[in-house]
């Protein structure tokens, strides 16, 4: 009986200081995007006011529908305190470069 291989996991390289300390502009990590994410969960996210633009932040709440997010570093993100509520695209889990760890 042939077993299914599992499928990797979307690689996303994260840029700017917004989620410092948690990550760092350079990091690897993956986007887990077959579950829903949860307050706390690092997640990828994308603006309806801002399309093009794709943001790796801390889900907080959910709001309406979509989720109130925020970076780590208040003095360097731009988030839904300014650009409302975002959509969520997946659950960041693991970082793997430099070091590799679970993040949640």
């Amino acid at each position: 009986m042939a077993r299914a291989r599992p499928r990797p996991l979307p690689l996303v390289r994260v840029t700017g200081p917004s989620m410092v300390p948690t990550l760092r502009t350079g990091d690897v990590v993956t986007l887990e995007t077959s579950r829903p994410p949860r307050p706390n969960d690092l997640v990828l996210v994308r603006w309806p006011a801002r399309p093009g633009q794709l943001s790796v932040k801390r889900a907080v709440r959910p709001d309406g529908d979509g989720w109130h997010v925020e970076g780590d570093n208040p003095f360097a993100s731009t988030d839904s305190r300014t650009l409302g509520a975002a959509e969520v695209l997946g659950v960041i889990r693991f970082r793997l470069w430099p070091r590799p760890r679970r993040l949640r």
